[in-house]
């Protein structure tokens, strides 16, 4: 179709298929014809016509009618149907493909989230389950009959008090008993002293005893002096009826005892010569671990106040008790555990007295305190105790001993620590009964025979 017909045929839509004319009221039989002002406008009009016809898209081929939409109000123009579907094969922006990762994460958040919850109750059913059990055989009582005597030592925690329970047999599981000892807030609560306890107690009752004053349980109050040795120490604890000696000399050497201080000590005979602290107390009979490790814990408590000073005085703590035992056997008295200590210090540093020469050393080694006769020069009066073989004998040996030779108070400790300056390298017992200090050999010769 060429481009009259089209604009004939858009002409004929228009009027409705009669002729145009410029008086619409006439009809073809009467009208007469067109002046020259109906001829222009009619021209105009058929211009408008041509304008719009050129401008008008061409038709789509003829297709078979669908069904028409049942509102034709709903039915979308055709330009915004071709932006729909524009839309639908524009790929996604930036923004729109975080956005879908934000939900995939999301998703997957919470389905891990579902997951955990899941794997909680699960381990929290079996968790129940083997807490149950050993609820069952560790916090019920063991069966057992009789009765105990346990000693709590001043300021012992959870761990060591769990420590002596167990080793009396009266809980199986000493870490089981600190989490309870948590879990029933009796932390800090624990008394000190002796306690007597059935031995089918349970937890509660433990708990319930140890957060109580100690009873009295025929305890013996017995005094240990300074300066003892640990052979002195078991016969007087015999005596007293409150050990065995064989048990009590193989827990010294042996025997598990929750003190730091105790693991720095090294392997040797009477490993526990010099920590066994001199007091007076009140002993159970037949209670071996309870003395020992009170003893024990008395010492920790007094030493813990001298530990940074033995570091500035470049000493171990066995070498400040081993020293500090030497000055409490051979001091007379407060007055002079200083000047004491200044000469085995002095003597320590010397290159020409390199000997502590101490008769408390060999008489530790002969383990009788029989008195010692004073070393001579001259003639073949040499006493033969003086020179016995053994690393203990400060004749023969230079320096300190492998280990303290009795258990020293707390002002042989501080002496040991904090001796006098001086430069003394002798003292001798006078007749007066005191010691006499000097600097050379001449002035001790003097002092001895004097």
């Amino acid at each position: 179709m060429d481009e009259k017909e089209k604009n004939e045929t858009r002409k004929e839509e228009l009027t409705g298929g009669e002729p145009f004319h410029a008086d619409l009221g006439q009809t073809e039989e009467n009208r007469e014809t067109p002046s020259p002002g109906e001829l222009e406008a009619q021209e105009k009009m058929e211009n408008i016509f041509k304008s719009v016809s050129q401008n008008r898209p061409e038709p789509e081929p003829a297709t078979q009618p669908g069904p028409a939409p049942e509102d034709e109000e709903e039915a979308e123009p055709e330009s915004n149907q071709a932006e729909i579907e524009l839309m639908t094969v524009r790929k996604p922006t930036s923004q729109q493909k975080r956005a879908m990762e934000r939900k995939r994460q999301a998703a997957k958040k919470r389905k891990n989230k579902r997951l955990a919850l899941k794997l909680f109750f699960a381990a929290l059913i079996v968790a129940v389950v083997v807490a149950g059990g050993y609820f069952y055989a560790d916090y019920m009582p063991g069966g057992q009959n009789g009765e105990v005597v346990v000693t709590i030592p001043e300021g012992a925690g959870t761990a060591q008090i769990a420590k002596i329970l167990n080793k009396n047999g009266l809980v199986n599981s000493k870490g089981f008993y600190r989490l309870m000892s948590k879990v029933r807030g009796v932390d800090g609560k624990y008394n000190f002293g002796k306690f007597k306890l059935n031995k089918n107690a349970g937890y509660e009752d433990i708990f319930k005893a140890l957060t109580q004053s100690g009873v009295n349980v025929d305890a013996v109050k017995i005094t240990i002096p300074e300066g003892y040795e640990i052979y002195k120490i078991a016969d007087t604890l015999a005596e007293k009826g409150l050990i065995d000696k064989d048990k009590f000399y193989y827990l010294v050497d042996y025997g598990d005892f929750d003190y730091d201080f105790v693991k720095d000590i090294p392997e040797r005979d009477n490993r526990l010569e010099g920590y066994l602290f001199p007091s007076t107390y009140e002993f159970t009979a037949g209670d071996e671990y309870g003395i020992i490790n009170e003893m024990l814990a008395q010492f920790d408590k007094v030493y813990e106040k001298y530990r940074d000073r033995a570091k500035e005085m470049n000493m171990t703590m066995d070498e400040a008790v081993t020293l500090a035992s030497i000055i409490e056997r051979e001091a007379l008295g407060d007055e002079d555990r200083k000047l004491v200590s200044s000469v085995f210090h002095n003597r320590m540093d010397s290159s020409n007295y390199p000997y502590l020469q101490s008769c408390a050393t060999v008489q530790y080694v002969l383990k009788e305190r029989k008195p010692v006769p004073i070393l001579r020069t001259q003639g073949t009066d040499i006493f033969e105790d003086l020179r016995v073989d053994s690393p203990y004998n400060t004749y023969i040996n230079k320096g300190l001993p492998i280990g303290p030779i009795a258990s020293p108070g707390e002002k042989s400790i501080e002496a040991a620590l904090y001796p006098e300056e001086t430069d003394y390298l002798f003292f001798v017992l006078g007749s007066d009964n005191k010691h006499h200090f000097s600097k050379t050999y001449e002035e001790h010769m003097q002092n001895k025979n004097g």
